[in-house]
């Protein structure tokens, strides 16, 4: 297909069904992005035509591509239109690494650091890496792309003796750098939440302003206790989302 080439939808309604037509459309669309029949970047026809074909009201059609859009499904691009959008990151809550999971599951990560100082540590990062106040801290941010798509922006902190060194940190995942040293994440405490993206934040990951995004804030420590690095990493919730498996005491 070319780039300038719409997807026809495929869609049945039952307009005798007390569901919503909107909510019927939207649920085909979705069964379709979600089983392969609609690919990442594909382009759909506009709700005009949509609605047309299909004999509901332009509202009712603006309604479904909408639903997807706040799913994070479909992606609307001024000049372009409507497109399935890239595929979205999963991932398990557990001790690992974004870089990692990513290479993990056939993504290709790739890293622009943005940042790289070395100067005291505040009174809050030395108390949470357990070193003496004034003592040298590496501040390292860092852009994350899967796929050539920006995904995340990471603030990392270490003391200035174990941390891995700018170039390292160009071409490794944080954790696969510091295992290069000899050094092994054993557990970590983390929490996880949403805000809204800094018009800053959303210039550099690709997104709309205030746009929600998905943020963790982890303390990485090694098997003797130490702790090891402090971070905090934001998401783009559109492209993003953390899945954990609970079970009954």
């Amino acid at each position: 297909m070319s780039d300038n080439q719409t997807t026809m939808l495929r869609i049945s309604l039952d307009h005798s069904s007390p569901v919503p037509l909107y909510h019927q459309m939207a649920k085909a669309i979705e069964e379709d992005i979600k089983t392969g029949v609609l690919t990442p970047g594909e382009r759909l026809e506009n709700e005009i035509t949509l609605a047309s074909r299909l004999r509901v009201s332009r509202p009712t059609a603006r309604r479904a591509l909408q639903e997807l859009v706040d799913l994070g499904m479909l992606v609307r691009k001024r000049g372009v239109g409507t497109q399935v959008a890239p595929v979205r990151v999963h991932r398990t809550v557990d001790l690992t690494s974004l870089f990692d999971d990513l290479a993990g599951s056939g993504r290709n990560p790739t890293t622009k650091v943005l940042g790289y100082t070395v100067g005291p540590g505040t009174p809050g990062i030395s108390s949470v890496l357990e070193i003496p106040l004034g003592a040298e801290v590496v501040t390292v941010t860092r852009l994350r792309y899967a796929d050539g798509e920006p995904l995340a922006l990471m603030n990392n902190h270490l003391a200035l003796e174990i941390a891995p060194t700018y170039e390292e940190l160009n071409d490794l995942g944080l954790y696969e750098a510091l295992r290069g040293r000899g050094i092994e994440i054993h557990m970590a405490q983390q929490s996880i939440g949403a805000r809204t993206a800094t018009s800053t934040e959303a210039r550099i990951l690709d997104e709309k302003p205030k746009a929600v995004l998905l943020r963790m804030e982890r303390t990485a420590y090694d098997a003797a206790g130490r702790a090891i690095e402090h971070g905090l990493h934001i998401y783009r919730a559109s492209r993003y989302s953390f899945s954990t498996t609970l079970f009954a005491q």
